[in-house]
């Protein structure tokens, strides 16, 4: 299941411990209406993980605000550290994959590289 999210609650999601998977998405974008089915279907293969949207229609200040400049873009941060963002959309075997590579990370090694967490909002 996912969740929506806006400029408010943005940054209470993201920076919390655990993975937060996030798609903006626009529905006027055919490849975010198609990356949106492959991400709901994630979210209930992964119950353990957030998984996030945010309306890049609706939330333009947000959308600008974290860099995405098209939709889709799909936003990955653990324990508050923003660790993949790239625009377009992935198949579902391709999002397990990196859902995998996300969960494997040796974070005291990321925290030396990226000590404070981004802050987005």
């Amino acid at each position: 299941m996912t969740v929506s999210l806006g400029a408010a609650d943005f940054a209470a999601t993201v920076h919390v411990p655990g993975i937060v998977l996030v798609d903006f998405r626009s529905s006027r974008s055919g490849s975010s209406r198609a990356f949106a089915a492959v991400f709901e279907a994630a979210s209930v293969r992964h119950p353990d993980l957030v998984f996030a949207t945010v309306d890049t229609e609706a939330e333009t200040g947000l959308t600008a605000e974290v860099g995405v400049r098209s939709a889709p873009t799909l936003m990955v941060f653990r324990d508050g550290v923003l660790v993949f963002a790239e625009p377009g959309w992935l198949p579902g075997d391709s999002l397990d994959l990196l859902v995998a590579t996300v969960r494997e990370l040796d974070m005291p090694a990321v925290r030396a590289v990226f000590p404070e967490p981004i802050d987005r909002r």
